[in-house]
């Protein structure tokens, strides 16, 4: 399976939101790759990935971060591609800071931004983006959205039979 996704974040701690992008990635079929990789700590590492990642065959890149939350601007600086940015809950300012530092990028250099840990919505956007050339995507996506639809409509099923009750 290609890896048409790229899943980047600043840090080893930011694996348990950012592996949820992975798993909606896995159910949609859309391979992925993933990399820890510093926008502080590893600049030339961080420039070189996101300049060579649109002819390694990716097509969006998900970057997420916390605190400054400066990679997903510096690899949008180094790539045409697609960054969806996430910013990561910290102690101190509960991810708002990185937030903000995702979300009022400068001109030129867009980066879109989910909220906070919502690493799951990154990836959903990332499938949408895929989808515009992908009718198949666009079937599942159809599908996923019937599920959870679905869902939803059980929960208020159960609490209505337990009011009634």
């Amino acid at each position: 399976m290609a890896k048409r996704v790229s899943i980047v974040m600043g840090s080893d701690s930011d694996l348990p939101v950012m592996e949820k992008a992975a798993g909606i990635l896995q159910e949609f079929g859309i391979g992925y790759e993933m990399r820890v990789l510093s926008a502080h700590r590893t600049p030339e590492e961080t420039s070189e990935y996101a300049r060579t990642a649109a002819g390694r065959g990716f097509a969006v890149i998900i970057a997420g971060a916390g605190m400054s939350a400066a990679l997903p601007g510096v690899v949008a600086a180094q790539t045409e591609l697609p960054v969806i940015g996430v910013p990561v809950y910290g102690q101190k300012l509960g991810g708002v800071d990185a937030l903000y530092a995702i979300a009022q990028m400068p001109p030129g250099v867009p980066v879109a931004s989910v909220g906070i840990d919502a690493a799951v919505n990154a990836a959903l956007l990332a499938v949408r983006i895929l989808a515009l050339s992908d009718p198949e995507l666009v079937k599942k996506l159809e599908a996923y959205r019937d599920s959870a639809r679905e869902k939803v409509l059980n929960k208020d099923r159960m609490m209505q039979e337990k009011a009634a009750e």
